[in-house]
């Protein structure tokens, strides 16, 4: 048995069955090897970073690790972003890559790159293969590490005479799991108990561990008020009564005003990241801080904590449900408060189905919104729409919110509904998109009709790059500059050239129509939605603002007054 046919043994020894890749010369091999393997379902992207982003994708809607292949040179280079993103994410990925045989490495050999020395920062280990039969440790070593403790990415980078090479050695056995050790809650638990205006805050780290159950669990029994990062979104679920959404820079006033007014800051999976805190010395001012997270890297690294816990946490969670199960807090006041903000300061769009008015990025969300089951995964790319999905749509759970929160990766929703299709073809998933990002990895439409996926594109379309043309408005006094994308193409003639059956609104009252016949279609379809050009999200925060200035920055045009109540 070669190199190539170990790494699909030990494929199916951890029950991997999806890979996404592209293929060429120093990866072929293992191409070779997929021929005779109909375990293992190889996805042709159209481009080596949508490998990437589509295996995290993947990644994200399943929980399970995400596996992108691709040769050396241009493949391995073309992966970088995607790499990133999951790296910026915490996404637990698998990369293999084909190198140049080991006699040419060092010599400038054809698509030869030292990719190991260009990731160094992007992944959480990388490995260059020189000893076939260091193959079977290393692949174990690699995917059990991608998804241990905080998730992330994991390369593998292989010369082609390794992916040939007999191996002689057997994988290691497979170590077994210990149960976490029964955290001590106390000093924690009793400041929680001191705490008149306790709020908790919680980010993509509740997913990430799996711990979705026990969040919401102890959420329902502390009955704390409680305020989600980007990545956090739906860890409370579309019902529970104390979840005052998104806080930040595009958060609501809601959650940002009880951030101000918080006596104590239960951080749960959450790394204080700076669109959420603005100015870290204005940020949370009255609160004292409990942090709870699996990375100690996490903890003390932006705000110190007044009291920390590292570890599990499913386990810390259920710590504390029990306990106060037991004995339940005293916040009703501050319970009432919360919700009375979010009742006047929350997110709110015009919604009138009748109107022959222009269609509002926020009205068309809620809209969906409220059509979508609630198994729905909707895939963001960056800017606006991405933005508006954050602050209007009502997600049962953290798995249906796949969005590049770290990086910003613009291109990165189409590969990534593909990747999250694949993961559950019976599962509806919409691509939420603006016109400047469905570019970037437009030729993605090929595999979405190449395997027939079922999935449904929306293109909020205002023919230009939105929110750099808001914070150019807001910063710059409007001189806009390269922004404009009137040129855009006919995207339903477009879908249309792949074969892709699509169609175009532009009126509030199309918009229920629309939808509902794009979710309807037994197939792919794309729906081109197109939306004023000055329709802006949450005013942006300036550098160095504080969370103060969240709250209180007027808003400059009359489409926000839709935004905020």
């Amino acid at each position: 048995m070669n190199g190539a046919q170990h790494i699909l043994e030990a494929f199916h020894r951890h029950q991997i069955d999806t890979v996404f890749g592209y293929p060429g010369g120093c990866i072929m091999p293992l191409y070779d090897a997929l021929v005779d393997d109909v375990g293992v379902e190889h996805v042709l992207c159209r481009h080596e970073q949508a490998c990437a982003l589509a295996a995290d994708g993947y990644a994200r809607a399943s929980g399970r690790l995400g596996v992108c292949i691709a040769t050396s040179g241009p493949g391995a280079t073309n992966l970088i972003t995607g790499v990133a993103n999951a790296y910026m994410d915490s996404t637990p990925l698998l990369v293999i890559t084909g190198q140049v045989p080991s006699g040419l490495i060092g010599t400038d050999a054809f698509q030869e790159t030292d990719i190991l020395g260009m990731t160094l920062g992007i992944v959480k280990h990388s490995y260059l293969v020189t000893d076939a039969d260091a193959l079977p440790g290393i692949l174990e070593d690699a995917i059990e590490l991608a998804q241990s403790g905080r998730p992330g990415p994991v390369w593998i980078d292989i010369p082609k005479d390794i992916l040939l090479a007999d191996v002689h050695l057997e994988a290691p056995a497979l170590a077994e799991v210990t149960a976490p050790e029964r955290p001590d809650i106390g000093p924690a638990l009793a400041m929680l108990k001191a705490a008149k205006r306790p709020l908790l805050y919680s980010g993509g780290g509740v997913s990430l561990a799996q711990a979705e159950g026990a969040f919401r669990a102890f959420a329902e029994a502390s009955g704390l008020p409680g305020v989600v990062t980007l990545k956090g979104i739906g860890n409370a679920g579309r019902n529970n009564p104390n979840d005052l959404g998104m806080l930040g820079m595009h958060g609501s006033r809601a959650a940002n005003k009880a951030v101000d007014e918080c006596d104590l800051l239960l951080v749960v999976g959450a790394r204080l990241d700076d669109r959420a805190t603005g100015k870290l010395d204005g940020f949370a001012p009255n609160a004292r801080l409990i942090h709870i997270d699996a990375d100690a890297a996490e903890i003390n690294k932006l705000r110190p904590a007044d009291l920390a816990l590292r570890g599990d946490l499913n386990a810390i969670l259920d710590a504390f449900t029990a306990a106060l199960e037991a004995e339940p807090l005293a916040i009703d006041g501050w319970q009432s408060q919360c919700r009375t903000w979010h009742t006047t300061g929350g997110f709110r769009a015009a919604d009138n189905e009748e109107s022959l008015a222009p269609i509002t990025g926020p009205a068309f969300i809620r809209q969906l919104s409220g059509i979508a089951g609630d198994d729905t995964v909707i895939a963001c790319d960056v800017g606006q729409h991405q933005m508006w999905v954050a602050q209007y749509y009502r997600f049962a759970h953290p798995r249906h919110h796949l969005t590049s929160g770290g990086l910003g990766t613009m291109g990165f929703g189409l590969p990534a509904a593909i990747g999250a299709q694949f993961s559950d073809r019976s599962r509806t998933v919409i691509n939420v998109t603006g016109d400047g990002s469905f570019m970037m990895n437009a030729q993605e439409l090929a595999t979405i009709r190449r395997y027939n996926l079922p999935l449904k594109l929306i293109i909020l379309d205002n023919q230009c790059l939105g929110m750099v043309r808001q914070q150019q408005e807001l910063f710059y006094d409007n001189r806009e500059s390269q922004i404009d994308l009137d040129d855009n193409p006919d995207f339903v003639a477009m879908a249309r050239a792949f074969n892709i059956p699509a169609l175009r609104i532009d009126r509030t009252d199309q918009m229920r129509r629309g939808i509902e016949t794009i979710l309807a279609y037994n197939g792919p379809m794309l729906l081109h939605v197109a939306i004023s050009r000055e329709e802006n999200v949450w005013p942006i925060v300036k550098a160095g603002g504080s969370n103060k200035d969240m709250i209180d920055e007027p808003r400059k045009t009359q489409h926000r007054k839709e935004q905020v109540a």
